[in-house]
This record gives structure tokens, C-alpha cells and sequence, in this order.
């Protein structure tokens, strides 16, 4: 009798502990390729970069310090959306609190990304902000640790996370001196030196953040951010314990070799943590959307075809393309924020539809996924989807971890996604648009 009770207590503490603690998510890597594994079953990141600024609004806006009520209007307005397209996992930055992360996956089954940017754009080292981070530095070392060591013990038993990433293609900081995006210095032996000076460095941080958050936390993978693959072979020396490398990747219709090169070099999934395209188009200086839902289905057509299972690299544990809403602020981020504006900061020759030699191409107020109205009274907006919106609908019903599932079906399953009904789909939501901008 006391043996049975013995029993019944312990499976009872075992249910507990796992109610509590929500999700047990892992990175599987076997003979078959590498999968993300949610509760025992195979899962593939269908993921979207979000966020919430109204127009006028810029980064110093928080939707998490708004009032209970405007949150869950504003999560009940945009979750359905992302529902309804298929998204699976939103990547949210540190601000937002346990319980919307939660009220997100109950209501709308989407699961959260949760993103330190880890001194991206800054350290706040004895009470002063430092704006280009040295990660050389012992006390910057030990603030960034301990903020990503508190993340984790503050989320750690929380409904609806998925996995934490570490940074926001901080390599490219360590050239750049703000957070705007800007053209890549060409200089080879500068990329080595500032690699070996202050990279290196900033990967073993990543490293030892990714050991001390887990052992807070068993449950949740780590990823760190990376720009492209630059640096991939100092990742390979120092970043050991990181679960997963996600990449921002603009490569225009293909990302390459990217697949390959990852698997050959670090044995780990890769996570496209942005990816995309503008529906701007710089030649023509006039809205495309009928480019950027081309550029979405080519680039997602490939993160599933290297998924474990399909034949190729099996290491590909999908994406989350970017992004849901213009961005009317990026571009200046503190003036102009009441005009969309049209200048291309940086120029891209993957993107052949809109790019010329000498001219940039890379329109970051519009490469939302869905187009944004203007604000009401009480301070909402609407979202208008674009082609590509519509083309991603279509494109997320493929599972490629389902039973019988080949190459060959995921051709079948893309044949189906038409560019030409998307883009019907999305015309009476540019009336809409229209309609609302004249109001």
C-alpha cells in the first residue's frame, strides 16, 4: 500500500512539474537529419517577425506598457490574423511579460521566440548607457549574463515560450555604429582583424550565456542570432553549448549554400530568424507586391526542402520571415514617422527584380507582409494584407514532417500557390487601404 501511494505521488509530481513548466522543446539530431521536437513531436517553425508600432510611433513605443485592455485588443486583432495565415511562432523581443505570452499561445496556439538583443545596440554598463558594445569588456560580460540568466529564470515555466535567441546579427554591430541598416564594408582583412579582435570574444559570451541559462533552464533551446554566416568558423570554435544558429539572411531568391555549409561546419539546425523581401520596388519606385510574394514563396519552397526527411541538407528547422507591418519609423527611426517613405537605405544585388549597379534597392519601411492603416482615436490600427500574405496561407498548410511526405510533393504542394490569386485576394484589401487613407 505505502508503495502504491509512493507511486501515485511521484507520477503526481511528475504531471505537476510538467503542467508548470508547459513545453518540453529539444533539438534532435540523429541519422536522419536535425528536427525541433515540441512535446514529442516534430515541428517546423513557420515563424513571422512581429511587432506593434503605430504609425508615428517608433521604437521608444512599448505595446507592453499600454493598459490591459489595449493589449489584448491589439493581440486579438493580430494573432487571428497570423492564425489564419498559419503561423506557428512569433519572434517578440524582451519587454513582453510571461502571461501575454501565454494569453498568445492559449487563444491562438502560437508559440513564442522570445529575443535578447544582447547588447545589439547597447549596454547599460554602472548606470550609463554605452552605445557600441565591447564585449572585451568584464563588466560588460557580466551584465549581459545577467540579464540573460534573469530571462531565463523569469520564463523558464512559461506556457507558449519555444525557444530563446540570443542577439540580432551582432556581428554586423561590430562594423556598424547604430542600429540603422547600412551597406557592408567589402574590406576582407577588415572583416578578419575586427573578427578575431572583437568577435571572437562576443561568441564565447554568447556561449557561456547559453551554459548558465541552461541550467536554469532544461526545457527551452538556445539560438543566437547571427548576420548571414559571417564568422561561421569562429561559431564553429566557440559557440559549442548554442543549440541552434539563426541566421538574418537576404540573399535575394535563394539562400545558397547555406544549408550545406552549416551542416558541414557546425553540425546544427539552422533557423532563418529573418528573411525576405521589401514590396517596394526601387526601379519602378512603386508598391510590388507581386515581387515580394515571388521572393517569399522561392525562399520558404527551400527551407522546407531542407528539412530532416526531404533529401537534402535535414537540417533546416525553418523561419520566420520578415515582417508582419510596415514599419513606418525605420528609415530615419526619429523623424519622418509620420510618412512612409520610400528611400532605400542599403542596396542588394540578390534581389534582382528592383536592382541596378549604384542604386540601393532595400526599402525597410515596406517590407511588411501586411500593409498598415492609419491610427484611430483610441490609438489602434488595421493591417491590410498584401500578396504575400496570401501566398504564405497557401504555402504554411505544407507539413513537411507528415507520413509519405517527398521532394515530390512539396513541388506538387508550391505548384498551387498562385501569385496571380494572391495578389487578386489582396486587391480589395488595398481598396480597403485606399478607402481608409482618405477618411
Amino acid at each position: 500500500m505505502n508503495t502504491i501511494f509512493f507511486k501515485y505521488c511521484f507520477l503526481l509530481f511528475a504531471f505537476s512539474a510538467f503542467a508548470q513548466n508547459g513545453n518540453k522543446i529539444s533539438v534532435i539530431n540523429n541519422e536522419n537529419g536535425i528536427k525541433l521536437v515540441v512535446n514529442e513531436k516534430d515541428f517546423m517553425i513557420n515563424g513571422m517577425n512581429w511587432d506593434y508600432f503605430p504609425i508615428g510611433k517608433n521604437y521608444e513605443f512599448s505595446l507592453w506598457n499600454q493598459s490591459e485592455e489595449f493589449i489584448k485588443t491589439a493581440l486579438d486583432d493580430e494573432m487571428s490574423l497570423l492564425k489564419n495565415m498559419g503561423v506557428n511562432t512569433i519572434r517578440v523581443y524582451t519587454g513582453i511579460q510571461p502571461k501575454w505570452i501565454t494569453y498568445i499561445y492559449e487563444n491562438y496556439g502560437i508559440y513564442t521566440m522570445l529575443n535578447h538583443s544582447f547588447g545589439r545596440y547597447g549596454v547599460a554598463l554602472n548606470g550609463v548607457w554605452t552605445p557600441i558594445t565591447d564585449y572585451r569588456n568584464p563588466e560588460t560580460q557580466k551584465v549581459l549574463v545577467s540579464e540573460v540568466t534573469e530571462m531565463a529564470k523569469t520564463y523558464k515555466n512559461t506556457p507558449g515560450l519555444l525557444l530563446f535567441l540570443l542577439g540580432n546579427e551582432n556581428n554586423y554591430g561590430l562594423f556598424w555604429a547604430g542600429a540603422e541598416t547600412e551597406d557592408f564594408p567589402d574590406d576582407e582583412n577588415l572583416k578578419i582583424k575586427l573578427g578575431e579582435e572583437r568577435g571572437r570574444p562576443m561568441y564565447k559570451l554568447f556561449n557561456e550565456a547559453a551554459i548558465q541559462m541552461k541550467a536554469i533552464d532544461q526545457n527551452h533551446p538556445i539560438a543566437i542570432c547571427n548576420g548571414d554566416l559571417l564568422f561561421l568558423d569562429i561559431i564553429a570554435d566557440e559557440c559549442k553549448d548554442v543549440d541552434i544558429l539563426g541566421t538574418n539572411m537576404y540573399r535575394g531568391v535563394s539562400f545558397g549554400d547555406a544549408f550545406e555549409k552549416v551542416k558541414n561546419e557546425l553540425n546544427k539546425p539552422i533557423l532563418f530568424t529573418e528573411f525576405g523581401a521589401d514590396a517596394f520596388n526601387a526601379l519602378k519606385d512603386t508598391e510590388d507586391q507581386e515581387m515580394q510574394a515571388f521572393y517569399a514563396i522561392e525562399n520558404w519552397k527551400e527551407i522546407y526542402v531542407n528539412a530532416a526527411g526531404l533529401g537534402k541538407a535535414n537540417n533546416s528547422i525553418g523561419g520566420f520571415t520578415f515582417q508582419f507591418s510596415d514599419g513606418w519609423w525605420k528609415l530615419g527611426q526619429t523623424k519622418d514617422l509620420m510618412v512612409h517613405n520610400t528611400g532605400a537605405s542599403w542596396g542588394n544585388g540578390g534581389y534582382e527584380l528592383d536592382f541596378k549597379k549604384g542604386i540601393n534597392n532595400m526599402n525597410e519601411e515596406w517590407f511588411g507582409i501586411c500593409a498598415k492603416g492609419p491610427t484611430n482615436s483610441d490609438g489602434f490600427y488595421k493591417l491590410y494584407p498584401r500578396a504575400a500574405y496570401y501566398a504564405l496561407k497557401k504555402i504554411h498548410e505544407f507539413n513537411p514532417y507528415k507520413n509519405g511526405i517527398s521532394e515530390k510533393s512539396l513541388e506538387k504542394h508550391f505548384c498551387k500557390v498562385k501569385i496571380k490569386k494572391a495578389l487578386k485576394e489582396a486587391k480589395k484589401d488595398q481598396i480597403n487601404l485606399d478607402k481608409s487613407n482618405t477618411n
